[in-house]
């Protein structure tokens, strides 16, 4: 592999525990999906499991996320790879020579399918987040962008504005993303406080949840698999903290525990206290139109809006739709830093692929000055802008990328699984739990997870059914154009799909195993 002028700039390791688990925070953002994803979750007859379909995938997610631990543990020196990297390692670590053959492969298939998440991601967050200013706009002028080149215009300023940030380096994106995370936990522990407040107050007004109990239980096997089925995409995102191995002080140590904490703190303590509360405070005071409780709140553009105006009138001096404002406001700046999270992992494990020559060369440039992955960047930033204009036209366009996000990350996350029990088969050092039930458990709750999102979706009909099968034929063309990729560079280079048994031999020979993703960076090599 040669070393061109391009690539000689590296990253340089400035992350520590700390930063490298406020950017995995920024991306799964409780703050904000309470907002955008509440109305789908108060469908009427499944809404009830709410509290608890968040727990169980919460602990789904943290089967998967324990798969990551392990690999970041095993592979402190992935770089910008992630998973990418871990896929070709597992495979080439091996002794018996009939493994090697499918270190590409593996690799190239985890690495293209993750694209499908991280370079379709950022553009559902910028369509979110135009929605959010339209509606946040018609507050003061019902007019305010009624166009639909307004929207686009506006989901196109955002998607700058997180690519700026993002093209300054990991420096600039650490520090917006704390100050992100310190306003989006002060806000929803502002709304969570004031709900459970609320009822505290008010016993004699007739609630949906008769008990504090009755909300955190399960209440029927349909309803709480629909809602896992939406719940499992709120906590996605821990494994971002994988991408910045070469900006972390010790890779080792601290992208493991980035991983697991990150989850922890935002899934595992804010979701659950967030979806406790609104479920606590919500009853059949709360109207919409005809409609009251759940189905008020299924019928309303905005439920947790509508909620802040009902907790600022009765506890803030009537000052509810001022405090709708402002929780609005901290949910824009959360899906800033959701997007900018997001973007930044994609770009780099698209800089990891552009290096080892699976993307064009240029993706694994690196900014002289920032030490960003520019290139990447600036085109990931356009396509956010495209995907989130598309997105905010009409909920139709909206369904279909995020389904193709959604299948992009249980295909990803399944993977990883697959790709964790190769790493770890025949090892002794590591614990049963962490070599084979975490990760195998991984693989087969994932792919029960896409199954049941795309059955439901299916299922449903109408535009909804439509939407799937556009976003379902979108996924398919992408993954077929990766193996028309692998074909041309076979065709162009020589490349093999399939490496020769004797692959590690002929690269490595007395050297030991290196992956080549980066054996032309001298401070990643490692001795086996």
């Amino acid at each position: 592999m040669k070393k061109t002028e391009q690539t000689a700039t590296t990253m340089k390791p400035t992350l520590g525990l700390m930063g490298i688990t406020i950017n995995a925070m920024a991306l799964i953002a409780p703050g904000a999906f309470l907002w955008t994803t509440y109305q789908i979750q108060a469908a009427p007859g499944s809404a009830v499991n709410m509290w608890f379909s968040v727990f169980a995938a919460t602990i789904i997610a943290l089967l998967t996320a324990v798969a990551y631990s392990m690999l970041a543990k095993r592979y402190p020196q992935a770089g910008t790879g992630s998973a990418y990297y871990f896929a070709e390692a597992a495979f080439l670590e091996k002794e018996q020579h009939q493994h090697f053959k499918f270190a590409r492969l593996s690799k190239f298939l985890v690495g293209w399918s993750s694209h499908l998440y991280y370079w379709i991601y950022p553009g559902v967050m910028v369509a979110f987040m135009g929605s959010l200013i339209v509606y946040i706009g018609q507050v003061f002028n019902p007019q305010f962008a009624s166009s639909p080149l307004d929207k686009i215009v506006i989901c196109a300023a955002f998607a700058v504005v997180v690519g700026v940030i993002a093209y300054r380096g990991v420096t600039s994106s650490t520090f917006a993303n704390l100050i992100i995370n310190i306003i989006q936990i002060v806000s929803l522990l502002s709304f969570s406080g004031l709900a459970i407040w609320y009822r505290f107050i008010h016993p004699s007004y007739s609630y949906l949840h008769k008990t504090a109990l009755s909300v955190v239980q399960p209440h029927d096997v349909n309803g709480l698999i629909f809602q896992a089925t939406i719940a499992i995409l709120l906590v996605v995102g821990f494994e971002s903290a994988t991408a910045y191995a070469s900006e972390a002080k010790n890779p080792g140590k601290d992208i493991p525990r980035a991983i697991l904490l990150s989850l922890l703190i935002q899934a595992g303590v804010f979701y659950l206290l967030e979806y406790f509360a609104a479920n606590f405070f919500i009853g059949n005071f709360y109207t919409s139109g005809a409609n009251h409780g759940f189905a008020a709140a299924a019928a309303s553009g905005a439920p947790i809006g509508d909620m802040a105006k009902i907790l600022g009138d009765q506890l803030l001096f009537g000052h509810g739709q001022l405090y709708a404002l402002i929780l609005a406001g901290t949910v824009v700046l959360a899906l800033v830093g959701t997007a900018l999270a997001c973007l930044n992992t994609g770009v780099r494990i698209s800089h990891a692929m552009g290096k080892d020559r699976e993307l064009p060369a240029v993706f694994g440039f690196i900014h002289e000055k920032h030490q960003s992955p520019h290139v990447g960047v600036v085109f990931l930033t356009i396509v956010s802008a495209v995907i989130g204009g598309y997105g905010v036209l009409n909920i139709d366009n909206l369904t279909q990328v995020t389904l193709i996000s959604n299948i992009g990350t249980f295909l990803l996350y399944g993977m990883t699984g697959i790709v964790c029990l190769v790493a770890l088969h025949g090892t002794e050092t590591e614990n049963a739990f962490g070599r084979v039930l975490a990760p195998g458990s991984a693989v087969l709750l994932n792919s029960a997870m896409l199954i049941g999102v795309l059955y439901y979706a299916i299922t449903s009909g109408g535009s909804t059914q439509t939407d799937t099968i556009i976003a379902g034929v979108f996924s398919l063309a992408w993954l077929a154009a990766g193996f028309v990729y692998l074909w041309i560079q076979k065709l162009l280079y020589g490349t093999p799909v399939l490496h020769p048994e004797d692959y590690k031999k002929k690269m490595f020979g007395s050297r030991g195993f290196v992956p080549y993703v980066f054996t032309y960076e001298k401070e990643t090599v490692k001795q086996y």
